[in-house]
């Protein structure tokens, strides 16, 4: 174990020490919950504080630990700092499907950094499982330190392609967008007509809508 792991592995079973009281009790809200929370898809961001290539290498080392399908671990990841292929790599990503009026953020607002998840072409086990495990724990992880991101699926694979120089024989997965936060979100409970849709409101608040927790319940053994 490098200086570096064993530095955070002292802190982390630090952190479990404080939480829990005698008994089980915790001192605290759980601090998975907390992040996940926290943990939201932001599209419009500070570009005056911009992210380093080390910060992002140090989000992909944590991602590396997570459970891969067969242990076969077939996610490589480019990273994108430098301004000149940001902009061009913000122009191949759809925005926000369900705010149709939006074109994406403006200037002042944009991502300062990227994360591109490949995979090699007809990969097998499918590698979609570890790509949702992957990319959430990097947004957790960039949660703890402040920073926040958003997934995209919806990208214009071929120009990317060629803006990334992506190696032949690796299809694009996924692109997560990082930088600090510049909008507020807020949770609300899904409404009476079950419309899930996020909306933002006229000064500038984006409205997550959320299902409640019986609502996701199918089943339950209990009283």
């Amino acid at each position: 174990m490098d200086a570096v792991m064993e530095e955070r592995y002292d802190n982390i079973m630090g952190l479990a020490v404080d939480l829990f009281l005698p008994g089980g009790k915790i001192l605290m809200e759980d601090c998975i919950r907390t992040l996940t929370k926290r943990s939201r898809s932001i599209r419009r961001f500070q570009e005056n504080r911009r992210l380093s290539g080390e910060q992002l290498r140090m989000l992909i080392d944590i991602a590396r630990f997570c459970p891969s399908a067969r242990n076969r671990q077939p996610l490589r990841y480019i990273i994108s700092v430098e301004p000149e292929e940001t902009v061009l790599i913000r122009s191949c990503l759809l925005w926000a499907l369900d705010l149709p009026d939006w074109d994406g953020p403006e200037e002042g607002e944009r991502p300062t950094a990227y994360i591109t998840i490949v995979a090699p072409e007809k990969c097998s086990p499918d590698p979609a499982i570890d790509l949702g495990i992957a990319a959430q724990t990097i947004l957790l992880a960039a949660a703890e330190q402040g920073i926040a991101g958003c997934m995209f699926g919806s990208i214009h694979k071929e120009a990317l392609g060629q803006v990334l120089s992506v190696p032949p024989g690796y299809d694009i997965l996924l692109v997560i967008v990082l930088g600090y936060p510049a909008e507020e979100i807020q949770l609300e409970v899904v409404g009476e007509d079950g419309d899930t849709r996020y909306w933002r409101s006229s000064d500038g608040v984006h409205h997550v809508p959320k299902r409640a927790l019986d609502d996701c319940i199918l089943r339950r053994d209990w009283p």
